[in-house]
């Protein structure tokens, strides 16, 4: 047995059979997977996976659906409704989220969508989410070098751009001329570090620097024009940027450059708005 890890996933072994569900047990006491949550054939002495939090009565329930969200990470959630002790977000349970007053850094409305960071409340012991997300990052010195990829998590939106969460650890800035798209709360991004400041924070972007990027994107329209019905890909050089990014990902400058790339290794035949593979 182990110790449950609260708000996270377990893996407990069935302990009994009830008639309103399966007790799984644990170092913390044996807790119970609703009826509802049983899957067909499971049986006593198994192991199943399953996520563990508090119900509305404060008892630890076990359920196999997938939060939005797991204890100690960052997540963009919707306000669902207000009580008397916070807003109360949707993350996929049957109980919703607390996002206490306290933790709040303006009044929220219902279906709005917010950032936050879910934490174990330890006095009260039950999961809260805070929407003051910058005081949870880490305050170790970034370890990394410009053009490494990392993962980029989208926090908010400011006039300079959007501050994004860079591995899961730091606050970095992905600036308004490097995104081609509106980009949603907690929305992941593949991305690379373009430099680390002074003060810690990263500037990052979403594709390689200079030959690189390139390279990089000259092979991604290939394999898009190789893939595409009859080699026909319906993008060219006077095509939309909107839509050079929401077929292959890429401004249209970059685009445009990888396009000539491809037509100088007679690769590809051009119209104005498409590209043949040859």
């Amino acid at each position: 047995m182990a110790s449950l890890l609260l708000g996270d996933y377990n893996d407990l072994e069935v302990a009994r059979e009830t008639s309103i569900g399966l007790y799984l047990t644990s170092d913390d006491g044996d807790l119970l997977l609703p009826e509802k949550y049983v899957e067909a054939g499971t049986r006593v002495g198994d192991i199943v996976r399953v996520f563990v939090y508090r119900d509305s009565e404060d008892r630890l329930i076990a359920t196999n659906l997938r939060p939005l969200a797991l204890v100690n990470s960052y997540a963009g959630l919707t306000v669902r409704d207000h009580g008397p002790a916070g807003a109360f977000l949707e993350w996929g349970l049957e109980k919703d989220l607390l996002l206490p007053f306290r933790n709040q850094r303006r009044d929220l409305r219902t279906g709005e969508r917010v950032f936050v960071y879910v934490y174990l409340d330890e006095e009260s012991d039950r999961l809260v989410a805070s929407t003051k997300w910058k005081q949870f990052l880490s305050q170790e010195p970034f370890i990394g070098e410009p053009g490494d990829a990392v993962r980029l998590l989208v926090a908010d939106e400011t006039e300079l751009g959007y501050p994004v969460i860079v591995n899961g650890t730091h606050q970095g800035l992905l600036f308004h001329n490097e995104v081609f798209r509106p980009l949603r709360l907690g929305e992941i991004l593949p991305g690379f570090l373009r430099q680390v400041r002074a003060d810690g924070k990263l500037d990052v972007r979403l594709q390689k620097d200079g030959y690189g990027e390139v390279e990089s994107a000259t092979d991604t329209l290939l394999k898009a024009i190789q893939t595409a019905p009859g080699g026909r890909l319906p993008l060219g050089d006077k095509s939309l940027a909107d839509d050079v990014y929401r077929r292959v990902g890429m401004s249209k400058k970059v685009f445009k450059k990888a396009l000539g790339a491809l037509f100088r290794q007679g690769l590809v035949l051009l119209e104005p708005e498409a590209t043949v593979l040859k």
